[in-house]
């Protein structure tokens, strides 16, 4: 009916999804951020692939570098949904839309997210280009995707067992403090500054709010995050030079994202 709010969104749109792709159910569930889509390669031939808003209550992204498909995949007989970019805070339409990817996933049976974002790094150390295991994460938008008496232990949030996974795949891997900022403009100096003393070693615009809401929904939670900038650099940041490391980034990381799917699903 017209003007009828639908009651369970992600549910519609995990029954939809499953009836355009032909998979009932799906095991893990991929969001791939800025720059990330090239990683997919590694994962085959999707098996059906659609524009985001085919499904109900799905935003179609507009940060630059992101493609606004949903694709099936089958990773080695672990069913795979890889959402090809995502909705931001900064967007302005509520957390509602940004973690509705999430819980169309869960909805359909998902049990294990990774979560892939570019990031701007609070530490000389790191080059552009290097790919990092996020840790854990400060929320620093004084929101919560979350409503009502909903007290979901976060201490556990980005899975032990995954990230022991990702390292043993790759020992290169460094682990990394996330810290979520609203955006859509990037930090002052000082600004920069201060997240670093608050503890986080890179900062970003996204994933915080999809991580909140999995482990809400049970699922174990892993995520990797690609240097793009370094905070502090007198080159400023540039959104397409952003895109790009993030890109050249996936290529290289690929092979990692499919073995965590095939040995890290639950």
């Amino acid at each position: 009916m017209v003007g009828v709010e639908d009651p369970d969104p992600a549910r519609s749109a995990a029954e939809r999804l499953a009836e355009l792709t032909g998979v009932p159910r799906h095991r893990a569930v991929v969001v791939l951020g800025s720059g990330w889509a090239p990683a997919a390669e590694a994962l085959g031939a999707p098996l059906a692939t659609l524009p985001m808003s085919n499904l109900p209550g799905f935003v179609d992204p507009v940060a630059e570098g992101q493609r606004g498909t949903v694709a099936s995949y089958d990773v080695d007989g672990v069913p795979t949904l890889v959402q090809f970019g995502r909705t931001h805070l900064y967007e302005g339409l509520g957390l509602a839309p940004v973690v509705h990817g999430i819980r169309t996933a869960a909805a359909a049976g998902c049990t294990t997210a990774v979560l892939t974002n570019a990031n701007g790094s609070l530490r000389d150390d790191w080059e552009v280009g290097r790919v990092v295991l996020v840790r854990d994460h400060l929320n620093l938008t004084a929101t919560s995707p979350l409503v009502g008496a909903q007290f979901v232990d976060l201490t556990d949030c980005w899975s032990p067992r995954l990230r022991h996974l990702a390292r043993e795949l790759d020992p290169t891997l460094e682990e990394a403090v996330y810290a979520w900022l609203p955006g859509p403009h990037y930090e002052t100096y000082a600004e920069a500054e201060w997240v670093r003393r608050s503890g986080a070693d890179v900062l970003g615009m996204s994933t915080v709010p999809e991580a909140i809401v999995a482990r809400a929904c049970g699922l174990e939670v892993v995520g990797l995050s690609t240097v793009t900038a370094v905070e502090g650099d007198d080159a400023g940041i540039d959104p397409s030079e952003v895109v790009g490391a993030a890109e050249a980034a996936a290529e290289r990381t690929g092979s990692l994202l499919a073995d965590l799917l095939r040995r890290g699903t639950a």
